[in-house]
């Protein structure tokens, strides 16, 4: 099974995502939900870079992992498009486990950050 989290902080604001795991809905290369989680997760990862002009922090991309954290300092435009990105990656997660639900976990949790 695939678990899917998006963080966002106190405010509401999305900090950050991960994947991590296997769909196990068929054999790899045929596994719709692992396609389209990956093709979700990647895509914003470019968006955020391309479109949103940021350079996230990103750890894993391999064995089934990708961790991707906003950096801090982003201008309100930066904030703004990445934000925009980042529902449009929560709504796609969202969809995928309501429809997949025994292959992919999606939840939304906070993340607290230290001082």
């Amino acid at each position: 099974m695939i678990r899917a989290i998006l963080w966002r902080d106190a405010g509401g604001q999305y900090t950050g995502y991960q994947l991590d795991g296997h769909a196990g809905w068929a054999d790899s290369g045929q596994d719709i939900v692992c396609a389209a989680a990956s093709v979700l997760s990647i895509t914003c990862l470019n968006a955020l870079e391309s479109v949103a002009g940021l350079v996230p922090e990103v750890t894993g991309g391999d064995s089934g992992s990708l961790r991707v954290r906003l950096p801090k300092g982003l201008s309100g435009e930066q904030r703004h498009d990445a934000q925009v990105l980042m529902g449009f990656l929560r709504q796609g997660l969202h969809d995928l486990s309501t429809n997949y639900p025994a292959n992919i976990h999606f939840s939304i949790k906070e993340r607290r950050e230290s001082p």
